[in-house]
């Protein structure tokens, strides 16, 4: 036999708890070991007078039986005095039953504005003041239950009942939005619309019938959905008689008015009016993101077919291009720098999932790394200032609807390699607008200097819904157009999880939209709870191929190109799927939990090995350094024994130029006679020193106090660095130019 379900500790408040339904409630509770707070305005049934007689009675009758319980005479539009009298009396609340309620029927014709206006004070406001009341008590202390009542006027309409039907139905509406809005505080809201004998059906129903539908058949759903165990939450329930059910939506699959070469027209609708209304197959929405995905896969369907869709416009006329988009075409956004160091380059590193788990990744995240070194897609941070701060609403001849933007694609290619820390300066321009009909996409494109050296460029494709149709050309040959993959299986897959700090850590990068981090704000724009930023999903697949093929070298980087298809939440596992052809890398990017694809139409093109090499400066080119190692390993010949004893360590150098590594040197004075050669130690090196060419020889001619090079970051070091004392002698002593 199960456990009794029992509320000893929990403190309930239920409205209009002076008979029927709320009376029920509150002894069924108390019985249950709850504090009841009985609320009860003690007004007839239209709402008129008030008294203390009825939540007296029922207190009463709660303590002759051994409960707790306290009365309370507020009208539930004084929600916050009947709140406080359970946290006077009780010192929390942790249930909510909004019971109360009133009847004012007329025929439509006939409701007063009195009429109108009280049913919907007392029934939709007054639950809505007294929930509020309790919302933060609830949240702080991570726990609440609250009950809405609708009934079946409200659901299905009922004549005479207008007034009491709209605010039925709109207390549904306000507990499905309280339980995505709860739901991460484990506060759950749920909507009864129960059948039962009460005063305010007494002369509706005949008198068998009332005792058959007594308020004892209701009040057991009522325990459970407020039970701490029920993980009931947003749900709609009719109950009575013993029996209940759950009501849910049903959807037909509908069909896609808007055809190929014609205009939207109401004979249109005529004509699929059937399948419109046809409930075969129907699917059961449940979230406003399954309304919302509907509307933007027919989207998805009209934009992908062949051919000009018409613009939804009533009558045949073609709509004309705006004028103002000749003007937004060419437009330049206000020049702007982007600044950073190691800190950012490493900060975004663990943004895009590297980790000290991986040892080949120290290289992104350790800047006293031999090979540090910035991860090719770092370049999207330096580009997207474009875009904040209001950015788009700049752009002349556009009205862009923030809440509609969406990141379509992106291309990211590299000149050059970024460097490890810079200033670069950027310009930003409208390369085109086109109307894609479901749809308005603005191509923006950014191009990032070092100087006047073209460090990367990035195309960011702006999708703003519903703002197609006015003519436009839908193709460019601006666009860096995303391309389908392979049609085989997969050539290699890499998996990472996101971390659920995933977004809250990339966001530090830059991308300071709340989306990602404020549940409000993301339940707001229809999703459950935070959303991972799309480039952060493109940093992890870019980061998963160069693992991949190219050993993690950023050098092999070029160029990247993806389509983002839909959203990632934070803690969800990233699976990119790869295929090999030639130089260029294609993939697409899954959610392993769900199978979903979110990036797709994907390609990484890589640099050949022979072109890497020539990037990097030949071991002996015109570095100063050479002549001075060279110098050292002439000395050694007649002296390295000697060197061997006094030192015994081996010496590796990384000399830089241009923030990349241009030579590697090692000096051995442990091993036989001693040896200075071009590349890495052979086996470990006791020390490694990394510091530029510049940088290097003024140590080596005494303007530059080595000491005074590491502390300001111009010299680093990692090993046994008190060795270098001994070096210090060496250089002084032996490099002579």
């Amino acid at each position: 036999m199960a456990s009794m379900l029992n509320f000893y500790g929990r403190v309930v408040l239920v409205t209009g708890a002076g008979g029927g339904l709320g009376r029920t409630y509150a002894l069924a509770f108390a019985e249950r070991g709850a504090s009841v707070v009985v609320n009860d305005l003690g007004g007839d049934m239209k709402g008129v007078g008030k008294g203390s007689l009825a939540a007296d009675k029922v207190v009463e009758e709660i303590r002759r039986k051994g409960g707790k319980a306290v009365a309370n005479y507020d009208s539930v539009e004084a929600g916050e005095k009947i709140v406080k009298a359970a946290l006077d009396a009780f010192g929390r609340i942790d249930v909510v039953v909004n019971n109360a309620g009133i009847l004012r029927d007329r025929s439509f014709s006939r409701i007063s504005d009195e009429d109108w206006d009280m049913i919907q004070r007392v029934h939709l406001r007054g639950s809505f003041m007294v929930t509020r009341a309790a919302w933060d008590h609830m949240k702080k202390q991570n726990f609440g239950r609250i009950i809405m009542t609708s009934s079946a006027a409200g659901i299905y309409g009922n004549f005479g009942q207008a007034n009491y039907s709209a605010a039925k139905l709109g207390l549904l509406g306000l507990s499905n939005s309280l339980a995505v809005e709860g739901k991460k505080n484990n506060i759950h809201c749920n909507t009864v619309a129960p059948v039962a004998g009460s005063r305010m059906t007494q002369g509706f129903l005949p008198e068998d019938l009332i005792e058959a539908l007594k308020p004892e058949y209701v009040a057991p759903l009522v325990l459970w959905l407020c039970h701490e165990s029920c993980e009931e939450n947003g749900s709609v329930f009719e109950v009575g008689a013993g029996w209940i059910g759950k009501l849910r939506w049903e959807r037909t699959l509908g069909a896609l008015v808007r055809q190929k070469n014609q205009p939207m027209t109401p004979e249109a609708v005529k004509a699929n009016w059937t399948k419109i209304c046809d409930f075969d197959n129907a699917t059961k929405p449940q979230r406003i993101q399954d309304s919302v995905s509907t509307v933007i896969e027919a989207l998805s369907k009209i934009d992908s077919s062949d051919g000009g869709i018409s613009a939804n416009n009533l009558s045949h006329a073609t709509s004309a291009a705006p004028s103002g988009l000749v003007e937004a075409v060419g437009y330049k956004f206000p020049p702007f720098s982007s600044s950073y160091t190691e800190v950012d380059t490493i900060m975004y590193a663990f943004g895009v999932g590297a980790s000290i788990k991986e040892p080949k990744d120290l290289k992104f995240i350790y800047e006293g790394n031999s090979d540090f070194s910035c991860l090719p897609t770092f370049g999207v941070i330096l580009a997207q200032k474009s875009l904040g701060g209001g950015g788009l609403a700049e752009i002349p001849g556009l009205s862009v609807n923030f809440t509609k933007v969406l990141h379509g694609e992106h291309y990211l290619e590299l000149y050059k390699p970024l460097p490890n820390a810079g200033d670069l300066k950027c310009e930003a321009v409208v390369a085109d607008v086109l109307d894609k009909r479901s749809g308005l996409v603005i191509l923006i494109d950014v191009y990032s200097y070092s100087g006047k050296e073209l460090i990367c460029y990035n195309q960011f494709s702006v999708f703003v819904m519903g703002s197609g149709g006015f003519g436009g050309k839908r193709t460019s040959d601006k666009d860096k157009v995303a391309v389908a993959i392979p049609n085989r299986p997969p050539d290699a897959i890499l998996t990472d999880t996101t971390s659920l700090n995933q977004a809250a850590l990339y966001r530090l990068s830059g991308d300071w939209n709340p989306l990602h981090i404020d549940p409000d704000f993301a339940s707001l724009a229809g999703f459950d709870r935070p959303i991972l930023h799309g480039l952060c999903t493109f940093g992890f697949s870019a980061r998963h191929v160069l693992q991949q093929y190219a050993d993690r070298d950023v050098l092999r980087f070029k160029a990247i190109k993806v389509r983002f298809a839909k959203p990632v939440y934070p803690g969800q596992t990233l699976q990119t799927e790869m295929w090999k052809e030639g130089n260029r890398i294609h993939f697409q990017t899954k959610v392993q939990e769900t199978g979903d694809t979110v990036i797709s139409n994907a390609y990484v093109d890589l640099v050949p090995t022979s072109d890497t090499l020539a990037k990097i400066p030949s071991e002996g080119g015109d570095l100063q350094s050479n002549l001075v190692f060279e110098e050292i390993g002439r000395r050694l010949q007649d002296i390295g024994q000697e060197m061997v004893k006094k030192v015994n360590a081996v010496f590796e150098w990384h000399i830089t130029k241009g923030e990349k590594i241009a030579a590697k040197w090692t000096i051995d004075l442990k091993n036989g006679a001693g040896k200075v050669y071009q590349g890495p130690a052979k086996g470990s090196a006791d020390a490694t020193f990394i510091l530029s060419d510049e940088v290097f020889m003024e140590v080596v001619l005494g303007k530059l106090d080595p000491q005074k090079a590491f502390f300001s970051g111009r010299l680093k070091a990692r090993g046994n660095i008190m060795l270098s004392q001994k070096l210090q002698m060496i250089l002084k002593d032996y490099a002579k130019i």
